[in-house]
């Protein structure tokens, strides 16, 4: 790594979380916390000012889905890696964000010397994969483990899988995914043939159990 400090992009919707990362990026050598954001609108704009190395990316933001930000963020800036930092068990999202493009995925319950490690990985230009996550993808590789119905879904079936699941409705997503509601209720039906669901309280109780929303 160079001399010059690796300028990271900070975007969690709760303030203190942000001031956390933000001390922890600022005490050391190679890091500096250079922008946050709390929405994923406002990491776009800053973003588009350019001069990050890294953006650190909260999975939940209140005004946008992680895979239609991610997906921005990929288009507008295809070299700026993203490490997804989440609540929610590795497992369940990494594979699909792995796919959109991201360059890593770490647990907000992990250690903070492990979070800065995923730093300075992606930004030498690597791909972050915990040794849990790596683990269950090559038992799945293998054959060894059962692929959850959820990991059969394009990325945009998953998107808006979770949106459903969340109660969202046909009308809602159609508006914030500025597509038709012919098209949305096109990939629900998708969606529910291939988790051999039949409906929304069911897209829901799944999502639940796999901890895909809270």
């Amino acid at each position: 790594m160079s001399s010059r400090k690796a300028r990271v992009l900070i975007v969690d919707d709760h303030a203190l979380v942000r001031a956390g990362f933000k001390r922890l990026l600022d005490a050391t050598d190679d890091f500096e916390a250079a922008g946050e954001a709390g929405t994923a609108a406002a990491a776009l704009s800053i973003a588009a000012g350019g001069g990050f190395d890294v953006v650190l990316l909260d999975i939940a933001l209140p005004d946008a889905g992680v895979l239609e930000t991610v997906g921005t963020l990929r288009r507008r800036h295809p070299d700026l890696p993203i490490l997804i930092v989440s609540m929610h068990p590795e497992e369940q999202y990494a594979v699909n964000l792995l796919r959109a493009g991201i360059s890593g995925f770490f647990p907000k319950a992990g250690e903070a010397k492990d979070l800065l490690q995923a730093l300075r990985t992606i930004v030498a230009g690597k791909k972050y994969i915990s040794a849990s996550l790596a683990e269950a993808l090559a038992m799945e590789a293998a054959g060894d483990a059962a692929e959850p119905p959820h990991r059969k879904l394009s990325n945009r079936e998953f998107q808006i899988f979770v949106q459903l699941a969340a109660g969202k409705t046909v009308t809602d997503i159609a508006s914030e995914l500025c597509l038709s509601v012919k098209t949305i209720s096109t990939y629900r039906s998708r969606i529910m043939e291939k988790m051999n669901l039949t409906r929304n309280a069911e897209l829901t109780a799944y999502a639940l159990r796999h901890t895909l929303i809270s």
